[in-house]
This record gives structure tokens, sequence and C-alpha cells, in this order.
């Protein structure tokens, strides 16, 4: 006669339930799991808050007390940011990186959507050519190109002290936006742009009517893109525009009126507030937008 082997308690009851023991240790898991996800967040947001709040703080502090140990203000001199609007200049270089950045944006994501359209949707001879062409365009630093662009620009059309050399190009491709475009059009299925077709609708009204409002997480993401490069850009302006005061973007000017107020440090932190603060704007109304089309671009090939 064999005797059965006896079997380990189970924590789970008659009843389904789970033993008190195991429930409290199963609570006390997911509490730490709670607390430890938690703080590697906070820590991660600390570190990419803190420089833009020393930068905040400072910008409202008075001139004798910025960059000393007192980290917080002791009186808060808003006037800092009047002062700096009122600097001779500023409002123009404002102005004039405005129109840059939205100017260019647009002519942008109009000139690369058709190309990226016609990559991703078209089957004609080369296309894969042409596209390894655009992504090499990509692999060319700017800085290898600039002598002879510059002798073109500002010698042959007399261009120089402008931002018309920086905002012509942008109405012919970027080649960054028509990868970007190129690769969430490839996730569409061609059934909807063979429905467009049945139904009578050219390319470009394909495009406009069927394809643009089904891209337009894409679109957002690649505008953002270049409207930040555009406000951010201070190579651009440093080479064609810096002859003429004029012509100033805010990346260039902030350069210069640091050297004037070197020792007036409330008041170049006033200033970069003012130069970041469109930016973050922007993209705190846009973020879900812009999270959704980098998320959405695929990689399909």
């Amino acid at each position: 006669m064999t005797h059965a082997t006896l079997a380990p308690p189970s924590p789970v009851a008659a009843t389904g339930r789970l033993d008190p023991r195991a429930r409290r240790a199963a609570q006390r898991k997911r509490t730490l799991h709670w607390i430890a996800v938690h703080s590697l967040g906070i820590a991660a947001a600390a570190f990419f808050v803190l420089p833009f709040v020393f930068v905040f703080l400072t910008s409202v502090m008075s001139d004798n007390q910025a960059l000393t140990r007192d980290l917080w203000p002791h009186h808060w001199v808003w006037s800092n940011f009047r002062t700096v609007w009122d600097t001779d200049g500023f409002l123009t270089w404002w102005r004039n990186t405005l129109i840059y950045a939205v100017v260019g944006t647009v002519l942008t994501v109009v000139s690369s959507l058709p190309v990226a359209y016609a990559l991703a949707k078209f089957r004609f001879r080369g296309r894969n050519v042409i596209m390894m062409l655009v992504i090499s365009t990509m692999m060319l630093p700017p800085q290898v190109i600039i002598i002879p662009m510059y002798l073109f620009w500002a010698k042959q059309l007399g261009l120089d002290g402008t931002l018309w050399p920086l905002i012509i190009p942008m109405a012919f491709g970027d080649a960054f936006t028509i990868f970007l475009l190129r690769q969430f059009l490839l996730t569409i299925p061609k059934e909807y742009t063979e429905a467009a077709r049945v139904d009578g609708c050219g390319e470009v009204r394909t495009l406009l009517t069927v394809i643009v409002p089904m891209i337009k997480p894409a679109i957002a993401a690649v505008a953002l893109f270049q409207f930040f490069y555009c406000w951010n850009d201070y190579f651009g302006p440093q080479i064609y525009a810096s002859s003429n005061k004029a012509a100033w973007t805010l990346s260039y000017g902030l350069e210069s009126f640091k050297g004037a107020h070197h020792t007036n440090w409330n008041l170049t932190m006033a200033a970069t507030v003012l130069v970041m603060a469109p930016v973050i704007i922007v993209f705190f109304f846009a973020q879900k937008a812009f999270i959704e089309g980098v998320t959405l671009t695929g990689v399909k090939g």
C-alpha cells in the first residue's frame, strides 16, 4: 500500500482567496515598485528641469545677487525682462527669428510633402536610388559646402546681410523631412489611394484630401523639428547675416548681448529666458501631436 505524498500548504484557501501573509507581501512588492519607478522619474525630471529653474531665478535677481550663494531672489526684479526687451535691436532680432522660423517651416513642409508622397506611393524606375541620394545628403555637413554656397548667394546674387540665403533653399525640400514623411506614408495602406483614384481623384487631390488628414501627426512632428532648427540656428545667420545688424536673429544677437552685458548675468539670463520661452510654449501645446507623430513614424522600407 502506497501513501500519497502530502502537498505543501497553498497560499490559496478553499475559498480562492490569498493567504493574508502572501497578500501583504504582494502589496509590499507593488508599493516598492511604485516608489522605485516614481523616484527614478522624479530624479530624471529634476535633472532636466533644474537648469531651467536656475536660469529663471537668476533672471529675476538683482545685479548684486546674481551668481552668488543665494539661489532664491531676495527681490523679484521683473523689470529685467523689460530692460532686455527695450535693448536696441532686440525686437528686430525677435521679428527676424519669427519670420525665419515660420516661413522656413512652411516652405519646408510644403516642398517636402509631394516628394515624400511620390517616393512612398509611386512605382518608377530608380525610386530607391533617388531615396538613397536624398538620405546621403544628410551625411554631408553644411560646413563642407559653405564656401561655394556663400560665394553663390553673397557674391553672385548679392544677398549678403539678409536671411534669404537661408530661407530660399527651404522651398526645395529638406532631406530629413522627406525621409520622415516617407516613412510615415509607407504605413498607410494603398487601398486608400486606390479608392480615391476610383472615385476620380487626381494625385494632387488625393494627397490633399485623403493623405494629408491622415498624416497630420507626422506633419506636426516634422514642422516642429524644422521650427526648432530655424529658431535655434546660429551657424547660418552668422555666415550670411552678421554684416547687417538689422538681419540678426535671436541666436546670433544673444551672443552680442552677452558680450555687451557679460557682467550683468541677471540681464543675460533674462534674455535667455525670452529666447527660450517661445520654443517651450510651442512644444507644450503641440507635444501630443509631436510625440504621436514621432511614435507612429515607422521604419518600413
